[in-house]
Parts: structure tokens; sequence; C-alpha cells
């Protein structure tokens, strides 16, 4: 196992390389962002709810989606609509004599994008349902109680797909993995990563601790900033606390991006009744999805390493794409933060 280590921390510059060719793809702003549609629906009395209509606006065009409701549906009144830079929003109320729970929404055109649709429909008692809608399955039946086994399922499959298109997050773990001597020191700093990140995604998530996310996304980036710095001076023959002991970094570290998580699970609610649930499901939907990127890619490297042997200045190359990237995110997130 040892072997495969030193094999890794001369080839893992390969796989970083060819990361770094879609991680300069996205811009700082949107590094972990993914924008999908987004209809809001709640409840203001028996039969009447208010609707919020938000499709983003790509390369100055809007998204060819409109909705079409079942016979149940009326609308009311509106839709009144509002341009946004990024985005247009349309509002209006619409009425369900018989109630919601059973209605169909259909999202014409949705199958011919990539684009997905958050739906968040809130009613007066307090439940909140969130689903998903998918191209290739362009509709949903507005449910009154989702049932245990589907918040599970979604808040998982939510949080492994925010850490897989995270892609600031995945850059830091890779990053981590360049300072690591051997697998034991790696699975302390993965470990520590993980709890940190854990213990502060709860707390945001709850409101016990507000942080805004603005100085906090420019944080996570200058956090990568640094620890590219590290590999650096690591394998200039220098030492650090990163260096000696990378867990204790990556825990601190950890903490930051667990407000980051907090942010993305914010957007999409918690289910009222099911907020534990849906908490421990996003957090273990990370993990998952963390595991997934660290197993991958020690096994890419471990087969890499067989054909391939790289000298110490590619790991030094490698570190200083990571610092690159990571200081233009940082860069452009103080400016559309404070701009």
């Amino acid at each position: 196992m040892t072997r495969i280590f030193q094999f890794w921390q001369a080839g893992i510059w390969l796989v970083l390389a060819m990361a770094s060719l879609l991680l300069v793809i996205p811009s700082a702003g949107s590094a972990h962002e993914v924008r999908p549609a987004y209809l809001q629906i709640d409840q203001i009395t028996e039969s009447r709810f208010t609707m919020l209509w938000r499709t983003p606006v790509l390369a100055g065009a809007r998204l060819p989606v409109l909705l079409r409701f079942s016979d149940g549906i009326n609308v009311v009144s509106g839709p009144a609509e509002r341009q946004l830079p990024d985005s247009i929003i349309e509002r209006s109320i619409i009425e369900a004599p018989d109630g919601l729970p059973g209605q169909e929404i259909s999202f014409v055109g949705l199958q011919a994008t990539i684009t997905d649709v958050l739906v968040r429909v809130k009613f007066q008692d307090g439940t909140v349902n969130t689903s998903f809608v998918r191209p290739v399955q362009p509709w949903i039946k507005i449910e009154g109680e989702q049932s245990w086994f589907k918040v599970a399922k979604l808040y998982i499959g939510q949080g492994i797909e925010h850490i897989l298109f995270g892609f600031d997050h995945l850059l830091f773990v890779a990053a981590l993995m360049l300072i690591v001597q051997n697998l034991r020191v790696l699975v302390k700093t993965i470990t520590a990563f993980t709890l940190a990140h854990s213990i502060t995604l709860t707390f945001a998530t709850l409101g016990w601790v507000v942080m805004p996310s603005g100085p906090v996304e420019i944080m996570i980036a200058f956090s990568i900033v640094l620890v590219g710095a590290e590999i650096i001076a690591k394998e200039r023959g220098r030492t650090s606390l990163t260096i000696q002991a990378p867990w204790i970094v990556a825990f601190a570290f950890g903490l930051l991006h667990g407000f980051g998580f907090a942010g993305a699970l914010s957007e999409l609610g918690l289910p009222h009744g099911d907020i534990p649930l849906a908490l421990l499901s996003f957090n273990l939907g990370v993990e998952i999805g963390q595991l997934l990127f660290v197993a991958v890619t020690l096994i890419a490297l471990a087969a890499l390493s067989r054909i391939v042997k790289v000298s110490r200045g590619a790991i030094v190359a490698s570190a200083y794409g990571i610092g690159l990237i990571a200081a233009f995110w940082t860069a452009e997130r103080l400016v559309s933060t404070f701009s």
C-alpha cells in the first residue's frame, strides 16, 4: 500500500491537470452552484396558493419551459413578471378547490433541456415537500406528506450531487491528498474534514450559528490557495503544522466548508417533521460522494502508476495549478460579494 501511495504522489498531477480543464469552466461564483429552475408554492387559504416560478437565463436566453396544470388547478391572478440578470421570476395566485395533493404540474419543454426543476410546496400546517423534476420525467404529482424513505432518498441524492458538482470542495480534498504521506494519514485527514463540516452543516442548518454566505465562499476558495502553498513548501523540504498534522488543518477548514454545504441545503428547504432525517440524509450523501471521489482517484492513480512516473516538479506544478484556480475563485467571489 505504501508503494501505491508513493506512485500516487508522483502521478496525481495527471488527474489534477485533467480536472483543471473542467474546473476552469464554471465561474467562481458558481464553482459549486447548480442553477435549476425553481417552483415555489405556498398555501395561503384552504384552496388558494401563491406561486413563484423562476427560470434561469442562460447565454441571454430564457429557459424554454412552460408550466401546464391538471384540471384541478386554476390560475386566478398573474403572472406578474420580473426580470433579473440571471433569471426571470413570475408570481401568480392559483386555486385548487379539491386540494393540491394529487394534482399534477407538467414542465413543457423541459425534456429538451439539461436543467432540473426544484419544486417546493409549503402547506398551512407547516408541511414542506421538496422534489426535483428531471428532464427524463418532466412532470410532478403533488403529494401531501412525504414518506420517510422518499425524504431520505431525495436528500441523500442531493448530498451526493452537491459534492460531486462542488468543484471547490473536491479540489480542496484533492489538495489534501497531495499533502498526506500514507493511507493512515489520509484516513485521519479525511475523517477530520468530514467531522468538521458535519458539525457546522448541522449547526448552520438548525440556525444555531449563522454565517453570511459571501465571506464563507471567499474563505472556502482561499483555503484551497493556502493548502496549495503548503504542497509547494512540502516539496521544497520545508515543514509546517499542515505538513506534520494535516488532519488539524483539514478540521479547521472543514468547519468553513460545512457552512457552504448548509447554504445548499437551505435552498432545498427542510421538510416539516422530518428535519433530523433530511439533515442526516443530506450529510450522508455528501460523505458518500466524497468517498466516491477519493476511491475513484486512488484506483485511477494506482492504475496510472504502472505506466507513468513523474518527477517532484510535476507535483509542484500541480500545486501551482490548484493555487491559481483557487485564487481566481477568491478574486471573483470578492468582487461578487462586495461590488
